[in-house]
């Protein structure tokens, strides 16, 4: 008895592990869940990244990191692609070279993410060191499926309008608000909003209507296997607008409305542009990431700093200077005088002063008797005043005491700052503005705003660059231009 019960329970555990192997097979040969994320999971993860990253971007990074943006997106498509097919697969059991391609969207993303954190040139490096290894997953997709893919698409910034609006009024608008506009509150609180009214042209006669109309932006998608043979072309669409593309060998033509791009007055927006590329019996979506350019360009200060020369003067009284001669002597004395530092004599504005003359005989005073005199003398150094004071007895027993000075104007440059402000003036994608340089500016300094968030200061020194922004002096170096240009991208 314990014979059969040993074998039959040897048989219950056989059976269980054949079953337990003929239910796993499936599950090994996708290769088992080692415990980790599923393809899927690390899907959603990449969309939720761009999304989020997208969202928080800042004027500086619509610009300066567009292009790492790009790839970001570029490539999380690709994945999103090819990851549909395995979303139930656990992520370890993917390829390598799918693995690393995850890892290099994961680094960019997060090179990203700290920059729109900590903005500045190192963080900026970071990423543009990220976005190399991102493009080269992308482009080594080229041959391993027959999946579509996106390598690249321009434009990179859509221009701005060329109707900016600038022109426009709301019909009815007071040219003061109403007495009560400030205090008026809604229900709860807060100022109540003002009626939205519609604009019209602050003026329409013939001669100041518009003749141009903007002109529709070219989009150009270079990628693989976008078009299945025999089906049919993809779509694009941005907005409210959707078109059919113009194809030719591995490239995709759109001319889009520029009034499909939402535009926004004074800064720049990120626009996604969603391509779908015909898959068998499903669309596949591609999103193209442009940043478009707003209406005003934005605004700039220039500041002088001024110096100018001042001519200062005073009055300088010379010591007293006295010569004495005994009886019948004749006796001078000479002096030499220095300005003070930092001054100099206007000799045309200068004179002699005799204080006193003295002469006494038998000690009789008789001022009669001193026949001497106060002179400037011409034996000094340059720049200096001399004086010769000289007493000189009228008769042979005749004593004499002669005391003399002078007094002269002396004269300096004084130097004085002021600062000459240009005040704040609007940049214009059509026009260039003109500053004049003072002649006398030692220095300047020029505040650019661009698009309402990106701030610049140079000074006359510094490397004039700016995004979509030339700056230069003028040909006779007497004035600064300021051009905006929607083609002057970083």
């Amino acid at each position: 008895m314990k014979a059969l019960r040993w074998i039959l329970g040897a048989a219950l555990v056989v059976g269980a592990l054949v079953a337990a192997v003929a239910i796993g097979l499936p599950y090994l040969r996708d290769g088992g869940h080692d415990g980790g994320p599923t393809v899927g999971e690390r899907l959603g993860t990449l969309r939720a990244d761009r999304a989020a990253l997208q969202a928080r971007a800042d004027g500086e990074a619509r610009i300066g990191l567009l292009q790492s943006f790009r790839v970001a997106s570029l490539l999380s498509d690709a994945l999103l692609v090819r990851g549909e097919a395995d979303r139930e697969r656990p992520f370890g059991r993917l390829p390598v070279e799918r693995q690393q391609a995850f890892a290099a969207a994961d680094t960019l993303d997060a090179a990203l993410k700290d920059a729109l954190a900590r903005p500045g040139e190192g963080a900026r490096q970071l990423v543009l060191a990220a976005t190399k290894p991102a493009q080269q997953a992308l482009e080594q997709m080229a041959g391993k499926d027959e999946q579509p893919l996106i390598l690249s698409f321009t434009p990179t910034f859509v221009p701005p309008r060329r109707a900016t609006g600038e022109l426009t009024l709301a019909p009815g608008t007071p040219t003061a608000p109403p007495s009560d506009a400030a205090v008026r509150i809604d229900p709860g609180g807060k100022p109540a909003a003002e009626p939205t009214v519609p604009t019209v042209p602050r003026y329409a006669p013939s001669f100041a209507a518009p003749s141009d109309d903007d002109p529709p932006v070219s989009i150009e998608v270079v990628g693989l296997r976008l078009v299945p043979e025999g089906g049919e072309p993809p779509t694009l669409t941005i907005g409210t607008w959707r078109g059919t593309a113009q194809v030719s060998p591995e490239r995709l033509r759109f001319a889009v409305p520029r009034a499909a791009f939402a535009t926004e007055t004074a800064r720049t927006t990120f626009v996604t542009g969603v391509l779908g590329v015909r898959r068998e019996s499903r669309t596949v979506p591609f999103e193209l990431l442009f940043t478009v350019l707003p209406d005003r360009p934005g605004s700039f200060a220039l500041d002088q700093k001024v110096r100018t020369t001042v001519p200062e003067s005073q009055t300088l009284v010379s010591p007293e200077i006295l010569a004495r001669g005994g009886p019948g002597e004749v006796r001078w004395v000479q002096r030499c005088f220095d300005p003070p530092e930092g001054w100099r004599f206007d000799m045309n504005r200068r004179r002699v002063v005799v204080v006193e003359k003295l002469a006494s005989q038998d000690d009789v005073p008789d001022p009669t008797l001193n026949g001497g005199s106060v002179e400037f003398s011409d034996d000094g150094k340059p720049g200096q005043i001399c004086i010769v004071v000289t007493a000189k007895p009228a008769s042979k027993t005749a004593k004499t005491a002669t005391i003399g000075r002078f007094e002269a104007t002396l004269e300096r440059d004084r130097t004085e700052d002021h600062t000459l402000q240009s005040g704040v003036r609007a940049l214009d994608w059509r026009e260039a503005a003109r500053v004049p340089l003072d002649p006398g500016a030692v220095e300047w300094k020029l505040y650019v705003r661009l698009f309402d968030e990106i701030d610049r200061e140079f000074s006359g020194a510094s490397a004039l660059q700016v995004p979509f922004l030339h700056i230069a002096p003028d040909g006779d170096g007497k004035a600064l231009i300021l051009q905006a240009d929607p083609a002057a991208a970083p």
